[in-house]
């Protein structure tokens, strides 16, 4: 896990943690100018209660870094539209009271706040964002960490399922080859119950027809024994 110190020095470290810049409302509330995207020298010293040399001379020798994280230096026409802007949003009467620079304003967004905090030594509130960077850092190493062993315990697991089901596979071959052999007897056994209908249908039309030579059989010896009583 990087160190404060490290933090200090390395820029490819301080790379890694731009895009947190909500460090900077968690330690302390960064007052924002009317665009809600900029803030100015003076913002950035009274939010690190530093002074602004401090601030400026940290700005002079980080400047191409801070540049990249959005450090802007406005002149002329762009600074006479942006004041113009920022007197717009600052609303009615109010307007009047927005400071403006003579002849340049420095501009900082929160990435390039956070930026002057990873590398200003001099401030409590400073080290308290570097501070909170690094604990969150290592909260979210723990988070992997842990994440981490318990992906490898669902491997372990896979694993010993794999070699049950290669156990299993035989057992499985077997049992399909039972069902198989199952299913040809009952297929057999189908057969023979309907042979055995078809005999039964057969056997029921011999018993109607012996019925009806019975009843023939019965007449006919009324028959016989009536005649012989008239005689």
């Amino acid at each position: 896990m990087p160190t404060e110190v490290a933090l200090l020095e390395s820029r490819a470290l301080r790379v890694e943690q731009m895009g947190r810049v909500d460090a900077l409302d968690k330690v302390k509330s960064l007052v924002m100018l009317p665009d809600g995207v900029h803030v100015r020298t003076e913002d950035v010293a009274r939010y690190f209660e530093v002074s602004t040399e401090v601030v400026k001379k940290v700005t002079q020798r980080h400047r191409a870094e801070m540049e990249e994280n959005g450090l802007t230096l406005l002149r002329g026409p762009d600074l006479r539209i942006f004041h113009r802007d920022m007197m717009s949003l600052w609303g009615g009467g109010e307007g009047g009271s927005y400071p403006q620079a003579a002849t340049q304003l420095t501009l900082y967004t929160r990435r390039t706040v956070l930026n002057v905090a990873m590398l200003l030594r001099d401030s409590d509130i400073a080290r308290c964002v570097r501070t909170y960077l690094l604990d969150a850092e290592q909260d979210l190493r723990a988070g992997y960490a842990s994440l981490e062993h318990r992906v490898t315990r669902v491997e372990s697991c896979l694993a010993g399922v794999g070699a049950a089901l290669q156990e299993l596979g035989p057992v499985l071959g077997r049992m399909s080859h039972r069902l198989d052999s199952l299913d040809r007897r009952l297929e057999v056994t189908q057969q023979v119950v309907g042979a055995m209908s078809v005999r039964l249908g057969s056997v029921s039309e011999d018993i109607g027809r012996l019925d009806g030579r019975m009843d023939e059989l019965v007449r006919h010896l009324k028959d016989l024994s009536h005649r012989n009583r008239n005689r």
